[in-house]
């Protein structure tokens, strides 16, 4: 898919010019669109006013948005980070929120985190398809295993793991690398050993060049496939260039065959180290039931050794949101195949409905109040009406970098509720 972008080049950076047709949020400013794809649009944001103490959301976000009518893959994705949240190598979300649009329809967004380093994908072509260096790669690697163990450990199988789909957020780690990757886009996850009722329609998720053998050939995509589409970004960083595509341009047909058809596999260059070949051909191993977990590959030489990163991060910020680097956050490319299951019965009631209690609605309520004195906010008389929204209040809870999963899933506690109230112009 083709990115659009419009703007003009301000001093080496692309200033967007931002219609804000989708509308801002209660408390943040929608800002330039970063990313665009069949799923809606990425933008830039910003709270209202960042001098209150809003537990709820960081100074900088991605919001993702669709009108509500064509946000199925959207809130499906909400629906996933709000069961796997928690791990600091995945792409936090801080809630959602239903805007009115210009032409007033109803718009969904998705409050995630901002990577302000890009995707892996665009740190891959800024090294002149020439690679990354194995320090990089190894920690880019061991980030990825990290959030794969903990995604697989909840029951889940992201489906399309590729660069794309890996953002880059400021790491403050010593001796590590200036980026870490997370795991985003869960919008095509599904359950681990979910329903195979339309096991003899072709209906596997994802991206051809990063598909699995078995998802090909058997329709079977749970969390060996997974790990194998690991390998093909492992070994696109260590090249800089896609597994399959070696010799040139090759369509997406021609490489379904190569993956389904045979017993080829991706070539590793004999110049890499003995570590990363090897730990490339636990990954590529044609059959799922011998090809290495992430566990097991957490403790591989390639990825041991490294500092760890303990989940810090350094705070983002963004001095003019209508003014950004020409970075891309999301894409889908056009030979992206994606299939949507209309049947989400898998998800019980207690994964996904949650209650706010009478003080709840009182604490909301005051520390609403007060920002709308504090604004003088109530003296306009012209009112717009917001929808809805919830929030997630656990933004702040990192578990352990050893990612030790517990055997249970997380406890979903967080207290969510639709709202409805009118708010005055201005806010």
């Amino acid at each position: 898919m083709e990115i659009k972008k419009e703007g003009e080049e301000v001093e080496g950076k692309m200033e967007v010019k931002s219609v804000n047709e989708f509308g801002d949020g209660v408390a943040w400013y929608r800002g330039a669109m970063v990313g665009k794809g069949s799923f809606g649009c990425v933008y830039l944001a910003t709270l209202k006013n960042p001098r209150l103490n809003y537990s709820y959301f960081p100074a900088v976000m991605a919001v993702k948005s669709a009108e509500v009518s064509a946000s199925g893959s959207i809130q499906k994705e909400r629906e996933v980070l709000n069961n796997i949240k928690g791990c600091p190598y995945v792409i936090r979300c801080f809630g959602d929120e239903t805007t009115t649009g210009q032409n007033g329809a109803m718009v969904y967004n998705l409050l995630l985190e901002y990577g302000s380093g890009g995707t892996l994908a665009e740190r891959i072509k800024k090294s002149g398809c020439k690679g990354l260096s194995e320090f990089e790669v190894r920690n880019h690697t061991r980030s990825m295993l990290r959030g794969l163990l903990y995604i697989h450990a909840i029951g889940y199988v992201h489906c399309d793991m590729k660069p794309d789909n890996v953002l880059l957020v400021p790491n403050s780690s010593e001796g590590s690398t200036e980026f870490k990757a997370k795991i985003g886009d869960l919008g095509l996850a599904k359950r681990e050993n979910q329903s195979k009722k339309r096991r003899l329609e072709p209906y596997w998720r994802g991206t051809p060049m990063y598909l699995s053998p078995e998802a090909v050939a058997d329709n079977v995509q749970e969390c060996p496939a997974d790990v194998w589409a690991l390998g093909c970004i492992v070994l696109e960083m260590l090249t800089g260039k896609p597994p399959w595509d070696r010799e040139g341009d090759v369509d997406a047909a021609d490489v379904l065959r190569k993956i389904g058809g045979g017993n080829e596999l991706p070539r590793i260059p004999g110049n890499l180290s003995k570590e990363a070949k090897d730990f490339l051909k636990g990954c590529f191993v044609r059959n799922p039931r011998y090809r290495w977990t992430a566990e097991m590959l957490l403790n591989h030489p390639f990825v041991d050794g490294l500092i760890d990163d303990e989940g810090v991060e350094r705070p983002q910020e963004v001095e003019d949101i209508n003014v950004v680097d020409s970075i891309l956050l999301v894409t889908e490319s056009d030979d992206e195949f994606t299939y949507y299951s209309e049947d989400w019965s898998y998800a019980s009631e207690d994964d996904s409905l949650g209650y706010w209690s009478e003080e709840d609605y009182e604490d909301i309520e005051d520390e609403m109040t007060s920002y709308f004195a504090e604004e003088g906010i109530f003296k306009v008389e012209k009112s717009i009406t917001v929808i809805s929204s919830t929030m997630d209040g656990g933004s702040d809870h990192i578990i352990d970098p050893s990612v030790e999963v517990p055997s249970g899933s997380p406890s979903n506690n967080s207290p969510k509720c639709p709202l409805s109230f009118t708010i005055p112009a201005g806010v």
